[in-house]
């Protein structure tokens, strides 16, 4: 048995794909280590992401929530200000919630492996308009262990990059081989 994948037999595969899952798997290749040891308390990653109506167009129907206050488009004109009991479009409030991995996952270092998303409580504060552009902030805050298990919490905040409004919170836990 062989230990390389055709890649054909993964289609449809694009060569960013492609890339991408080579680059991850020679990745954990070359170093990939536990998540307890590749965060400290106290480190903080940040990363901006603008919440295009394509992008909420594509979560809201992968988790069929079809709410018309998250439409910003319309079919003949694509962008369009929508409309919501607050004004325009907004995201749907949990999508936010979604990227905090992108976030937590420091791609500068080794990869993390054997982690496990085992908690979140998540703390809508305000709807964020469909446009808006937020930044998605992380801290881990503690290392602890319960049960013989290794646990990093981590706090995270979501907030307009314009305006500084302050959209989402949230605590969450990460456990670790």
């Amino acid at each position: 048995m062989t230990k390389d994948v055709a890649t054909d037999s993964l289609k449809p595969m694009s060569e960013i794909q492609i890339a991408q899952t080579r680059a991850f798997i020679d990745g954990l290749e070359q170093g990939a280590v536990p998540y307890w040891d590749a965060v400290e308390i106290g480190d903080e990653l940040a990363r901006e992401l603008m919440l295009s109506p394509e992008l909420i167009i594509l979560y809201a129907d992968g988790v069929e929530d079809f709410n018309p206050w998250y439409e910003g488009w319309t079919m003949n004109g694509w962008r369009g200000p929508g409309s919501s009991p607050f004004g325009g479009a907004i995201v749907p409030p949990l999508l936010v919630s979604h990227f905090v991995l992108a976030v937590q996952f420091d791609h500068t270092k080794p990869f993390a492996i054997g982690s496990i998303h085992t908690m979140h409580e998540s703390e809508i504060l305000a709807p964020i308009p469909v446009g808006t552009t937020v930044e998605i902030r992380t801290r881990a805050t503690d290392k602890f262990e319960k049960r013989g298990r290794r646990y990093v919490r981590h706090q995270v905040t979501v907030t307009d990059i314009v305006n500084g409004t302050l959209y989402f919170r949230e605590q969450r836990d990460i456990m670790s081989l």
